[in-house]
């Protein structure tokens, strides 16, 4: 399914193809389950999105993530505005108008302009093309729309039900309503600095977060492009991913197993910290992306291609990092997607995947040695749960903000650490633990 363009677009039918290769990824995500990463980084290689400038590849990925993170808000008011919904054969025609409401409501582009090529998308595909007048007539109607008229007391509608209701008995609903509020702004970025934290916020008109962190407020261009980059200073890592590795305490010298390392950034902590790290991951792609950002960092580990549950090393190690698979809930702010690509039936596979890593971590340290396991979700199945489940062998050394990086607040009652979107960071929980 497709949008047939012409192959070598002069500049001003760049913008055109970037929204609908938008529709077409929208499609891949959504209906097919491929992540946003994956399908965009494929167009990005050799597909639509190699065609045009970085400014409509920027515009592609915002119509996208715009979509998805108000989609609940999208769909009702197309709801409204559909006499019936459109069928199956209908190609398209429903992404085409799910990234125009996008457009018209929520990017500031104007009306004019976002139906004018939703109808020029619509003619262009072979099956959305007999849908170009109801295209074309819902998408007036939504430029008309008063300004502010499709907000929602309750921005929950654009998290699923399900998972909305998760969250609600967990935290409780005004909780999980702050938590549905985050997700609709893009997380700010994060970078983890070699050297002196407080120059480098000078220099890249950051600020200082704490620790090695640095919040950039406004970065604009290619990230590459910001000093220190290509010289290895620094790496892209938000605050609360950067606390886990801190956990392990002083590491210089130490043997240290980081357990599903990829893409890296506590591998390079650790590395940058003097530990002898050897970093695990069972993704060919991902250990290699790895293995670029420790060449770009000039840093060192020893990287190894195994499934976690699979590696038998020929030693122990002082201390094992544990960065489990997860349902990832906490990263919906980088990665809007993440909603439309789970399954609650998905969770109880995990943790039991998570267990079974927490016993293999026991048995790669001696009597003595710590393992941190951390994971990018407010699930508590993810994590408080599992101290009720944890290894005979392993037993839990509580965290308290004197000698762990994690500020107070961070620290539940058990000695946990649990930080959560709505308070401005990704969602981890990290536990310390000591084998026995």
């Amino acid at each position: 399914m497709g949008i047939a363009l012409q192959r070598s677009p002069p500049d001003s039918e760049s913008s055109l193809i970037a929204r609908a290769e938008a529709a077409r990824l929208l499609h891949a995500i959504l209906k097919r389950g491929i992540p946003l990463d994956e399908a965009f980084g494929a167009s990005l290689d050799e597909g639509a999105l190699a065609r045009v400038p970085p400014r409509d590849r920027r515009l592609c990925h915002a119509i996208i993530a715009t979509t998805l993170r108000r989609k609940g808000q999208i769909d009702r008011e197309l709801r409204d505005l559909l006499a019936k919904p459109l069928p199956k054969s209908a190609g398209l025609a429903p992404e085409i108008l799910a990234i125009t409401a996008a457009q018209i409501l929520f990017m500031r582009i104007p009306p004019h302009a976002a139906v004018a090529e939703a109808v020029r998308m619509a003619k262009a595909d072979n099956r959305a093309q007999h849908f170009a007048g109801v295209v074309n007539a819902v998408g007036r109607r939504l430029a008309s729309l008063p300004p502010g008229e499709t907000n929602p007391e309750d921005l929950s509608i654009n998290t699923p039900a399900w998972l909305f209701e998760r969250w609600a008995r967990t935290y409780g609903r005004p909780t999980a309503s702050e938590i549905a509020r985050a997700h609709l702004s893009e997380a700010p970025l994060d970078i983890t600095v070699r050297g002196d934290a407080i120059l480098w916020a000078e220099r890249l008109d950051g600020e200082h977060a704490g620790g090695q962190t640095i919040r950039l407020r406004n970065p604009h261009g290619a990230i590459a492009d910001l000093p220190g980059f290509t010289d290895g200073q620094w790496w892209i890592q938000d605050e609360a991913a950067s606390w886990p590795a801190g956990l392990l305490g002083p590491v210089q010298g130490r043997r240290v197993l980081d357990l599903c390392a990829a893409p890296g950034g506590k591998t390079a902590q650790l590395a940058s910290a003097g530990a002898h790290v050897t970093a695990v991951d069972r993704s060919p792609a991902r250990l290699d992306l790895l293995r670029q950002n420790m060449e770009r960092l000039k840093l060192h580990a020893d990287l190894v291609l195994s499934d976690v549950l699979r590696y038998e090393p020929s030693s122990l190690f002082d201390a094992v990092l544990v960065d489990a698979p997860c349902f990832a809930t906490g990263i919906i702010r980088r990665h809007p997607d993440i909603p439309y690509q789970r399954h609650s039936d998905q969770l109880l596979a995990l943790t039991d995947i998570q267990r079974r890593m927490l016993r293999k971590a026991a048995t790669l340290v001696p009597s003595g040695g710590t393992v941190v396991f951390c994971t990018c979700s407010i699930e508590p199945e993810e994590g408080e749960h599992h101290l009720d489940h944890l290894p005979s062998d392993l037993k839990l050394w509580p965290l308290s903000s004197q000698d762990s990086p994690i500020p107070r607040r961070f620290i539940d009652s058990k000695g946990c650490m649990r930080s959560r979107p709505d308070q401005g960071l990704d969602g981890f929980f990290a536990m310390r633990l000591e084998r026995l």
